[in-house]
């Protein structure tokens, strides 16, 4: 035990001063997860290093511990680091007149050679500027000739129609707090750079704007299992009907939300703050709390309160302004809690025929670890049949890994089936899943807009995860609901039987999205 102790300078952010932590007050639900969230931060703005300070104040004033109070304090914040996925790697003790003080340190668990990732999905109405962000974001470029969004893979009639139709996929990663720029985001090469690089990955997915294309949205929302929105609102043309659209969306899934207004270098600062009032008005419309975030003060405030509150982010493509708090936002952002103890799954969102490799399918894990050259369960078919394959390799982003968990949007090279024979909306998975084809269930549903009422027989498209397909309606106890109504249904599969759990939550649609629902009991 080193006998002196000088309290070190706040000037690292990741260090915090606890004076003394119990059990019985800070591991009540309330009190943990106030400390999670403050750790989470703390580790982000860190590089995965968190350092704690107990027996001192929060004026850094040392109050001292006898051992029974040292050695709970050590206890809660060990709790609280297994919810971030993180342990406590050194504990130093000094001894100050009889008492103890204590200098933790807290580093996050690595998983193959990075420390955390996200998935963020970017909505919003037509050119309003989602993919010339992420291209701006991936090169730190100006957009002077309005052609940043051309580095998300877009195909040949986009680019001649100056419209993204599909979904498209993009990756920021974080060394030492900072941004990897890219030169050429299109180079497969550097991008596995930065998956080798990076502290931190950010993976977004990008959805088309365009009403035309809703279901391709819904599908880049609800089938990627995203764990943050950045709703996308440009300031020369405000709020628009896909901008409500696409936040009802993002609602349905349960994720939390970030706006962001693009071009405003092209308007005046009047209708900037026009179209500020009208994402205001919105999000307290719907019981979100807006707040404009100006700067990095501004990011402590909302980090850890991010189911009630909106940050707003103003920025131009052009001028870079808003860019540098956006990136701070991006790396402080923590990422979900795994469900690495779980069998693996995933669902499948595309499949591919990849000359000298075979079928490979992409898509993003939903639990549980894979390890290149598991043996897989893939299905089911439309007879409800499950297949075995060999999981030959993963990559993401075009690196090649061992290794893949939960949130990671992989591709897989699978060995002992045809391309011809997987769908859509069919699930890969371990043995000890062990998954059944699910051909109708029960569900509580909520809908949101509707023309005139839903009675039984009504079939909408039904969205969970991957899975898109027509499903019929048969109401419990009522003859019909309109909007604004909830209630029990069942639910029944048109086609094809598919996988899922109760607790699920899906999003059904006929044209617009029309209402959202939870599996409560599977059927058959």
């Amino acid at each position: 035990m080193a006998d002196k102790f000088t309290v070190p300078k706040r000037e690292n952010k990741n260090i915090e001063f606890k004076e003394k932590l119990s059990p019985e007050t800070h591991l009540k639900d309330n009190k943990k997860q106030h400390l999670a969230a403050q750790m989470k931060y703390l580790l982000e703005i860190g590089k995965n290093t968190a350092i704690y300070v107990i027996g001192v104040d929060d004026d850094g004033k040392t109050k001292g511990l006898n051992e029974l109070e040292f050695e709970e304090t050590l206890n809660v914040l060990k709790v609280v680091a297994s919810e971030n996925n993180a342990r406590i790697g050194k504990v130093e003790r000094f001894s100050d007149n009889g008492t103890l003080i204590g200098k933790v340190i807290i580093s996050k668990v690595t998983t193959n050679g990075f420390k955390s990732h996200i998935i963020v999905t970017t909505s919003g109405n037509v050119n309003h500027g989602k993919s010339t962000l992420i291209g701006t974001l991936m090169t730190g470029k100006q957009d002077l000739g309005h052609d940043n969004w051309l580095f998300l893979d877009t195909l040949p009639h986009e680019i001649e129609r100056n419209l993204s139709a599909d979904l498209h996929y993009a990756l920021l990663g974080f060394k030492n707090s900072r941004p990897i720029y890219l030169k050429n985001p299109l180079d497969k090469k550097e991008r596995s750079r930065v998956m080798e690089q990076a502290e931190k990955l950010v993976s977004f997915v990008d959805i088309p704007g365009h009403e035309n294309f809703l279901r391709t949205a819904i599908r880049g929302a609800v089938g990627q299992d995203v764990d943050y929105g950045l709703l996308v609102v440009a300031a020369d043309d405000g709020v628009m009907p896909m901008t409500k659209e696409h936040l009802g969306l993002l609602l349905a899934i349960n994720i939390p939300v970030v706006v962001c207004i693009t071009k405003i270098d092209r308007i005046g600062k009047k209708k900037i703050e026009e179209t500020k009032l009208q994402i205001e008005e919105l999000l307290k419309h719907i019981g979100k709390i807006p707040y404009l975030v100006k700067d990095e003060n501004d990011l402590n405030v909302v980090i850890d309160k991010l189911d009630t509150i909106v940050p707003i982010i103003k920025t131009s493509a052009v001028t870079l302004e808003g860019y540098d708090i956006l990136n701070e936002f991006l790396m402080a952002l923590p990422e979900r809690k795994r469900n690495l103890d779980k069998p693996f799954l995933m669902f499948i969102d595309k499949i591919y025929n990849v000359s000298g490799v075979g079928t490979v399918v992409s898509g993003t894990i939903k639990q549980g670890r894979l390890q290149a050259g598991k043996d897989l369960i893939l299905g089911p078919d439309e007879t409800g049949k499950m297949k075995r394959v060999k999981a030959a390799s993963i990559e993401m982003h075009y690196h090649r890994i061992a290794e893949a968990d939960t949130g990671f949007v992989v591709g897989i090279a699978l060995r002992g089936i045809n391309s011809d024979n997987v769908k859509r909306g069919m699930i890969l998975c371990e043995d000890g899943l062990n998954p059944k084809p699910v051909k109708s269930f029960e569900a509580d549903i909520l809908v949101l807009t509707h023309p005139t009422r839903i009675t039984n027989g009504y079939e909408p498209v039904l969205h969970l995860f991957t899975v898109g397909e027509s499903a019929r309606i048969e109401l419990a106890g009522k003859d019909y609901l309109k909007s604004g109504e909830n209630g029990k249904v069942k639910f029944t599969f048109k086609y094809s039987p598919h996988y899922l759990e109760e607790g699920d939550r899906f999003v059904f649609r006929e044209g617009k999205t029309k209402g959202i629902g939870t599996v409560t009991k599977i059927l058959n």
